[in-house]
């Protein structure tokens, strides 16, 4: 049933299930695993994106739309996605990654999500799985702001505190939590005059300051 109810959130019922079950199937599970699907999904993933914004954008640079595109394939994007479609709920996972809660990490919600893009390619075509990433992705593209999206957040925060004459905010690693092959780093990220403390999550230390720092500008922004 649950496997029905994402096929249907989807947009695509497959022809062979079994390639969904493997995208499904984290590697501390066992043979097959979506690791081989992961890399396959991440190219489509980076090819259909880039589609869709040199169509939505024709004003925008090279440059540009690869920032663009980053902040589309990048983790926390990817995990916003899979969030919706409560992939965590149906991940095939080791005993060791279930009592972690391996189903609710963002780097596993993830890489699921982009063995999911190659699965419905492999059971069809690039048409099929560019329809599901076009249908999926709809609403992030519909988010952007060309003028504000093209920095990235760490940056995009600086130029706001700047333009009020505000110190610059800081940094600080909070923790790294996670096994050395799959780490998740929490920083925080505070703007001392203006009593604000945000907590980002990320693969990397640069991925959690940028989500701490994007999270800060949505504040600043209400």
């Amino acid at each position: 049933m649950k496997l029905d109810r994402l096929q249907q959130a989807l947009g695509h019922r497959f022809r062979n299930v079994a390639l969904l079950e493997q995208a499904l199937t984290h590697r501390s599970f066992g043979q097959p695993n979506n690791e081989r699907l992961e890399f396959l999904g991440d190219s489509i993933l980076n090819c259909v994106t880039a589609i869709a914004l040199y169509e939505r954008f024709g004003q925008l640079r090279e440059g540009e739309l690869s920032r663009l595109r980053a902040s589309l394939v990048c983790q926390d994007a990817l995990h916003r996605v899979a969030l919706q479609l409560d992939l965590g709920d149906i991940l095939r996972l080791g005993e060791g990654e279930l009592k972690s809660g391996g189903f609710r990490r963002p780097s596993i919600l993830a890489d699921a999500l982009e063995a999911v893009f190659a699965a419905v390619f492999l059971d069809q075509d690039f048409a099929a799985a560019k329809a599901v990433i076009d249908r999926l992705y709809a609403p992030l593209l519909a988010e952007i702001d060309p003028k504000v999206a093209t920095k990235d957040p760490k940056t995009a925060l600086q130029e706001w505190l700047q333009g009020r004459k505000l110190p610059l905010p800081t940094y600080t690693t909070l923790g790294v939590h996670g096994e050395a092959h799959a780490q998740e780093f929490e920083v925080a990220c505070e703007v001392h005059p203006l009593k604000l403390r945000t907590i980002g999550r990320g693969t990397s230390r640069r991925a959690a300051e940028q989500q701490s720092a994007e999270l800060a500008l949505a504040q600043l922004r209400k």
